[in-house]
């Protein structure tokens, strides 16, 4: 019976492994609820103490030495008390835990740990936060999805788009009606022109105007322009759109107030007018300037419009997604003045610390850490910020050239007209004759 029970043994040991595997291939959730959280769940729990006194993160309640007059006493040394850590919840790729401060602690020390958190529990990230006054999240994640992603799935609605994948394993969505505006950033081949190629094919379907603007002659918004209900390749074509558009904004706001609303979404299906989103790509093109009169003029004058646009299309229909590779205070007060109404930020690998400060600086000093971080080999990895104010690391859907070329051509029908812009840019090539 006992060569019988070990060759049974060591079978249904081989099958276990076998099985697991192909759990952590194919279902790597399922793999990580049944075999990866519990060992996880019992590492934290058994190294945090460890851990806690190794990084300064426990206390003593008084000193070990007093002062006695001139003279100080040693006292015995009292054992360091741990602070309290919560039994790790699990979540869909990782796992959470609150730790309760003790009196005179700062997340600030927490963070200076993540990294010997990582090491200790052998996850791949550790981030933690302070959802409330004397408490902590630690965030665990076990694997990098970003590493081998897929495309997690989100509910489809009006001017929302799913993009990629977060950190988290769950999804990564642009939805402009929640965000209305975007900055977004990213050096040569890091993965920013995939993403407005993804952002496009996701909103092509959809019953809104796509205007575009690309002064680098058109090179990566014309893959699109049969889907596009204008596209400007010049400075001077962008004046004439963007002026129009102001024009446009300002009848929204007459009807509006006319029906005694607020926003056009309160209007009628029938009043409603569609909703547009401006994509600006190579942002520096609108501001660079080569010391020409008429050249100052033009961009004092797209400043001056874009900024218009932001700060009151939100309520009209109207969004803003700007892309560039540098994006810098440089380019004048207009840029500072447009970022702070470009509540959406993503931040690809940037060239620059200046860039990445100006894409994320003002929202979170961490989150410009993080994008100087990322690395050439990882195409379409940004730092994202969300409608909550916080950041999270993403990687968006590879959307390929044949692929988002064919989407614009299977739904150019969709494509509203504007009849104003088109007057307008008329109205500009007669100028020119």
């Amino acid at each position: 019976m006992g060569p019988i029970a070990l060759a049974f043994g060591l079978a249904a040991l081989a099958w276990v492994l076998v099985l697991g595997d192909l759990l952590r291939r194919h279902r790597p959730a399922w793999h990580w609820y049944l075999a990866g959280y519990p060992i996880a769940a019992l590492r934290v729990v058994f190294t945090w103490r460890k851990v806690a006194m190794l990084n300064d993160l426990s206390v003593s309640q008084r000193p070990p030495r007093g002062l006695l007059g001139d003279l100080v006493v040693k006292g015995d040394p009292l054992r360091p008390v741990v602070p309290r850590l919560s039994f790790p919840r699990v979540t869909r790729m990782g796992l959470t835990a609150t730790v309760r401060l003790h009196a005179g602690q700062t997340p600030a020390t927490y963070m200076k740990a993540a990294d010997a958190l990582v090491h200790a529990w052998r996850v791949h990230a550790v981030r933690v936060t302070s959802p409330e006054r004397g408490l902590v999240l630690l965030t665990a994640t076990a694997s990098d999805p970003l590493a081998r992603p897929g495309l997690a799935s989100a509910p489809a609605a009006l001017l929302s788009a799913l993009i990629g994948v977060m950190e988290n394993g769950g999804a990564w969505v642009m939805d402009l009606r929640i965000v209305p505006h975007w900055l977004i950033a990213g050096a040569t081949r890091s993965g920013k022109s995939t993403l407005l190629a993804r952002l496009i094919t996701q909103l092509a379907p959809q019953p809104v105007a796509l205007v575009g603007i690309d002064c680098k002659g058109g090179m990566e918004l014309g893959l699109f322009a049969e889907r596009l209900s204008t596209l400007t390749t010049c400075r001077r074509e962008a004046v004439t759109v963007l002026t129009a558009l102001v024009d446009d904004m300002q009848e929204r706001m007459r009807a509006c107030r006319t029906a005694g609303v607020r926003s056009i979404w309160e209007l009628p299906d029938k009043l409603r007018p569609i909703p547009v989103v401006v994509i600006v790509d190579e942002i520096a093109e609108l501001y660079l300037s080569d010391g020409r009169r008429e050249s100052k003029t033009e961009a004092e004058q797209c400043s001056t419009l874009l900024l218009r646009l932001a700060q009151l299309g939100a309520a009209l229909g109207m969004h803003l997604v700007v892309a560039g590779q540098r994006v810098g205070s440089d380019l004048g007060p207009g840029v500072t003045a447009l970022r702070a109404q470009l509540c959406g930020r993503i931040c690809h690998r940037v060239n620059d610390p200046g860039t990445a400060e100006m894409t994320l600086g003002d929202l979170n000093k961490d989150a410009v850490v993080v994008a100087q971080s990322i690395t050439a080999e990882e195409q379409g990895v940004a730092v994202c910020t969300g409608p909550d104010g916080g950041w999270s690391r993403a990687r968006s859907h590879l959307t390929t050239t044949e692929e988002a070329m064919a989407t614009a051509r299977k739904h150019a029908a969709m494509t509203p007209e504007l009849p104003a812009i088109d007057r307008a840019l008329a109205a500009l090539e007669g100028d020119d004759k």
